[in-house]
């Protein structure tokens, strides 16, 4: 009996950490509606609570996994979400304390959270569509 080597993948091909992806995509949405839905405009950003900073860390941890597949476009998209995020969310509070003595910080800084909250509910649907179709993220 001839003895066949046992078959290998090839060399450059890896699993790609679909399930970390939609884990991921989850933990945003939720984070993301929470955010807007507890006191209908949210404070802070909607990715900073506990929810969207476990999905930040699992972007951080399975990013390296997906190097080179459509996935990995899609944690870099989760990531940056994430950092945006948070920056217009402490932009608010600058706003807030620096222009609220004059009560015009007030309304801007609510606008500037409205409209973060809205642009992340946007970049997590926007990611969710292409990675249900298994397509990248154009751009990333």
């Amino acid at each position: 009996m001839a003895d066949f080597p046992a078959p290998q993948s090839a060399p450059g091909a890896s699993t790609v950490p679909v399930t970390a992806g939609v884990l991921a995509y989850a933990l945003y949405a939720i984070a993301a509606i929470i955010g807007l839905a507890s006191s209908g405009l949210p404070l802070i950003a909607p990715l900073t609570g506990v929810l969207g900073i476990i999905g930040v860390i699992v972007c951080y941890v399975k990013k390296d996994d997906a190097a080179g597949t459509w996935v990995a476009s899609h944690f870099t998209w989760l990531i940056r979400t994430f950092w945006w995020s948070l920056l217009w969310a402490i932009l608010g509070w600058v706003v807030f304390f620096t222009l609220g003595l004059i009560l015009i910080g007030i309304p801007i800084a609510l606008a500037i959270w409205f409209f973060a909250g809205l642009w992340v509910i946007y970049r997590v649907l926007r990611g969710y569509l292409l990675y249900k179709e298994s397509r990248p993220i154009p751009g990333v």
